[in-house]
């Protein structure tokens, strides 16, 4: 065997000699003796070597830039102000004076009235599960559709060709219909320029709807849901603060993959004639633990390939096999990245201890009462449940 090895190391480097020969012919055939001095290397050598290192790298920007850009984010960009956060205290069968002084409030005499706005794709199921959990203390549930996608895609109206489903909520919605503009084929208009059109115009529908100064206006996506006591707290409390961020759960694809407590874009305020709509921060407040933002938590694999192309970061579909059903599939199930990225994180530390799949959790508690109740017909959403169906 050592005989074999010495053998096959032999031919190899014949023919690296015979190679750099036809490369680089000598002037001479004479036999030179050994020197061990260094010698640059001739400039044909440097150039192949330039020809090959510059277009491979050129590949490897445009390829994976996004991942080389997230990578090195620690270095060149900032993370934003720190959020004053809000303890939160709840239980069950406490008082809501109780705990209104808890939090350093007192409590109201009578509830204030609560809207909850959001702007509604396709998230159906979340949705459902939205609504059951807050119906019985929201005043007005407010939603505005499209007919077409923030990048400019035509799609149906979900909600409208679905509103029997929702019949339990009857008398409390509010309901409109944003007309989008259609891209044109090959424009590049900006997505976060028609999401921010659409936001706009959820302020005149909700003084369509009656809501005053003085109620709880919730702002937040279908998908970024609080919990019932949380809204019962906001509803019931004097004293709390007239705009604050709600601090949610995240989760990706279902229940089963909890990410973080990084979910921070859903607001609470005490609503004013001068409040606007939006999805942004607005204060430095935050309250803990408010609820649950369940992203990418869809029933068939057709509806994530319709928010991976219809949604504001589009853009992060690279290549063609990234909408996939059999890669959508296998990724759900191992809690890895659809878009194939590195995680959003400003240190370091963050930034390794998050890379890599989502760690699966078997663990269904503190969940919306509702998703629990109705089990069966939301298994895709609880532990064990990942398969998902085509259409």
């Amino acid at each position: 065997m050592v005989q074999v090895t010495k053998i096959g190391k032999a031919l190899i480097f014949l023919l690296v000699e015979y190679f750099f020969s036809k490369l680089f012919p000598l002037q001479s055939m004479a036999p030179r003796p050994l020197r061990l001095t260094y010698q640059r290397p001739p400039p044909r050598f440097l150039f192949i070597i330039l020809l090959i290192i510059i277009p491979v790298s050129m590949v490897g920007i445009f390829t994976y830039g996004q991942k080389i850009s997230y990578f090195f984010r620690p270095l060149w960009d900032n993370p934003p102000p720190p959020f004053k956060r809000l303890s939160h205290y709840y239980a069950e069968n406490v008082s809501m004076d109780h705990l209104c002084r808890l939090h350093g409030w007192s409590v109201r005499s009578e509830p204030r009235q609560v809207y909850d706005a959001i702007i509604f794709s396709n998230e159906l199921d979340i949705l459902e599960i939205r609504w059951r959990e807050l119906h019985s203390l929201v005043t007005k549930f407010v939603i505005l559709e499209s007919n077409t996608t923030f990048t400019g895609i035509p799609k149906p109206l979900f909600f409208a060709s679905n509103q029997t489903r929702f019949a339990f909520a009857e008398g409390k919605i509010v309901h409109d219909v944003f007309s989008g503009r259609i891209a044109a084929h090959g424009s590049c208009e900006d997505p976060f320029a028609l999401e921010s059109k659409q936001r706009a115009a959820m302020n005149g529908l909700l003084r369509l709807a009656g809501i005053s100064s003085g109620d709880i206006l919730i702002m937040s996506d279908t998908d970024e849901i609080p919990s019932s006591h949380t809204v019962k707290l906001l509803q019931w409390c004097d004293g709390i603060p007239p705009v604050m961020h709600l601090e949610f759960r995240h989760y990706m694809y279902s229940f089963e993959f909890p990410v973080d407590y990084s979910s921070w874009r859903a607001t609470a305020h005490v609503f004013h004639p001068r409040t606007l709509y939006r999805h942004s921060r607005q204060t430095d407040l935050i309250l803990s633990d408010a609820g649950w933002h369940c992203s990418f938590c869809f029933r068939h694999i057709q509806e994530f390939v319709f928010k991976m192309t219809a949604y504001s970061h589009a853009d992060r579909v690279k290549r063609r096999d990234f909408l996939d059903h059999s890669r959508i599939q296998n990724l759900i199930c191992q809690g890895d990245d659809l878009f194939d990225m590195l995680p959003e994180e400003y240190t370091f530390q963050e930034l390794f201890k998050k890379m890599g799949p989502i760690p699966s959790s078997c663990s269904a508690v503190h969940l919306p009462a509702y998703l629990i109740e109705n089990a069966d017909n939301y298994r895709f959403l609880l532990p064990g449940g990942c398969l998902r169906s085509p259409e």
